[in-house]
């Protein structure tokens, strides 16, 4: 098994109801594999004159413009998803009480923290906490760790516990959005002045 599938379905133990899916998704896959396997291959038809007409048809009826679509709100859970495309090869979103749990698993696996970061939500009143994990192995795989919190109270878990680095990642976040890890042993400002009142990257932060 790889370090992206492993990583997957331990982060999964924190999802029993999409680890369940998975597990169906994964049997169906296999039977169908086998399925196709077994039956013989179909003859290839020549279909020239028959695309020819759909090409043409398309091209006479009139196109209307694409509706764009309503992205509906994601669910707690684990997503593999294209590196090239989205810069890692797992997106987690949890819930702040999951934090350490998921911290600790990644732990466990090898990976090592690379930044912490927060996004400021301003229209949903919400704040994000983004994690950024990666392991040194044969096949590289990169982990993304999400949660939201409200604005009005925007708290999470110190993991500075279970990596020591995270402690100036999160003296960072703290300052520029004003986001507070509960447990960290010392959240003072790292690189505004020691008496800032103020969080430069929210988005209502005015000069």
């Amino acid at each position: 098994m790889s370090i992206i599938y492993d990583t997957k379905w331990a982060l999964l133990a924190l999802f029993p109801e999409q680890a369940e899916g998975e597990k169906v998704r994964e049997e169906e896959a296999k039977i169908l594999a086998e399925q196709q396997a077994m039956e013989p291959p179909e003859e290839e038809e020549s279909t020239t004159q028959e695309t020819e007409k759909q090409e043409e048809a398309a091209a006479e009826k009139p196109k209307k413009p694409a509706e764009p679509e309503e992205i509906p709100p994601r669910s707690n859970g684990v997503l593999e998803v294209d590196y090239q495309a989205r810069g890692a090869n797992l997106d987690v979103l949890c819930s702040p009480e999951q934090v350490i749990d998921t911290t600790g698993i990644l732990d466990k696996a090898g990976f090592f923290i690379e930044s912490i970061s927060g996004v400021d939500w301003i229209k949903e009143d919400q704040m994000e906490v983004i994690y950024d994990y990666s392991i040194s192995a044969d096949v590289p795989c990169r982990v993304v760790v999400r949660t939201r919190i409200p604005r009005s109270e925007p708290v999470v878990p110190t993991i500075s516990e279970i990596y020591p680095g995270a402690n100036w990642h999160e003296r960072e976040t703290h300052e520029f959005f004003g986001i507070r890890f509960e447990g960290h042993p010392n959240l003072v400002p790292l690189l505004l002045p020691e008496d800032a009142d103020f969080h430069p990257l929210r988005k209502d932060f005015k000069l």
